[in-house]
């Protein structure tokens, strides 16, 4: 069957999605209207994916669905915002329903799981490319940003660190993983779980936040210049998930861990004065967030100990930078 671009959305997106009480006109019209309520910001958020760069053509496109949407819903988190509603672009070299069907359902999922509509967007045909545009709502002045931490506040990170990097090896072949793990891991690295519910709860408690996308140490440092403050960070308390401990040496392991991109974990600062609201917040939950280490007032430096001796990375690598090197193909 052949299909036009009006056909290709109301087959695979205008009908299929969960709607929203606060969406008065959705996909169908030159434009969205929803209705933000009084005393609430809104918080914009925007990510791509591009095949060759960010996923390979052996990734599921029920994967990228989901991770697209994934990689934004977990910058809404990081700023303690609740997701609504997201706006997609999509670039198709020509249309592959059994990848449509794949790709939609993937979308669709974790849209349904945190409550947010897909409200519009763009097709176009082109090389493979995918933009979603995340937006989310908060109280008014409870945005949490990079900004705010100071000297004495306590580090957290959630999650294990590094198990997308593994992942990502193997696939690869720069790494061998045992066939349990690497069933672990894969999800990691294809269907993140951005920490939507705790980003909110963080709201008037965490003195600064960022979703680690790029590497813990590259996505600290964000912290730490915007904030104007360092960090120590002691790595016997960095979460490392038996794939990493089993799988590599030690050293390996927190290399990864460090600098390893797409775990799309939160790293958050608490002040002292906030940490016992902390302590009772997490006190109930499955996977309570780790304390790493402790900010401090010498301006982005940054401090690793193992086993109270400073350490250091084994590789100059520090985490992803877009730009800084010629595209391989990556997730």
């Amino acid at each position: 069957m052949a299909f036009a671009e009006f056909d290709l959305i109301d087959t695979y997106f205008s009908q299929r999605m969960e709607q929203r009480d606060d969406v008065e006109l959705g996909i169908g019209d030159d434009g969205a209207v929803v209705t933000v309520d009084a005393g609430n910001q809104l918080v914009v958020v925007t990510d791509t994916m591009v095949a060759g760069v960010h996923f390979d053509q052996d990734t599921p496109a029920r994967a990228i669905g989901h991770k697209v949407v994934a990689v934004n819903l977990s910058d809404l988190a990081a700023m303690g915002a609740e997701p609504t509603w997201i706006s997609l672009a999509l670039t198709l070299p020509s249309i592959d329903q059994d990848w449509l069907q794949g790709f939609t359902h993937g979308l669709r999922e974790i849209c349904e799981y945190y409550g947010c509509q897909l409200i519009g967007g763009d097709t176009t045909q082109g090389p493979l490319a995918v933009t979603v545009t995340a937006h989310g709502v908060l109280p008014h002045g409870s945005a949490i940003k990079r900004t705010g931490a100071k000297p004495g506040d306590w580090l957290y990170v959630t999650g294990t660190l590094g198990d997308a990097g593994l992942a990502l090896a193997a696939r690869q072949r720069r790494q061998q993983v045992s066939d349990a793990h690497y069933r672990r891991i894969t999800d990691r690295l294809y269907f993140p779980s951005p920490r939507v519910a705790l980003g909110q709860s963080l709201r008037g408690v965490a003195s600064s936040a960022i979703d680690v996308s790029d590497g813990l140490l590259a996505d600290l440092r964000h912290i730490l210049k915007g904030s104007r403050v360092g960090a120590k960070i002691s790595l016997d308390e960095l979460p490392l998930s038996l794939a990493l401990t089993e799988t590599l040496t030690q050293d390996q392991a927190l290399a990864y861990a460090l600098t390893s991109g797409d775990d799309y974990e939160l790293c958050f600062t608490v002040p002292e004065s906030q940490r016992g609201v902390f302590d009772t917040l997490v006190a109930h939950t499955a996977s309570k967030p780790v304390c790493i280490g402790r900010i401090t007032n010498e301006a982005e430096a940054l401090q690793l100990t193992l086993q109270g001796e400073p350490w250091q990375l084994p590789e100059t690598n520090t985490g992803y930078e877009h730009f800084a090197s010629p595209i391989e193909p990556s997730v």
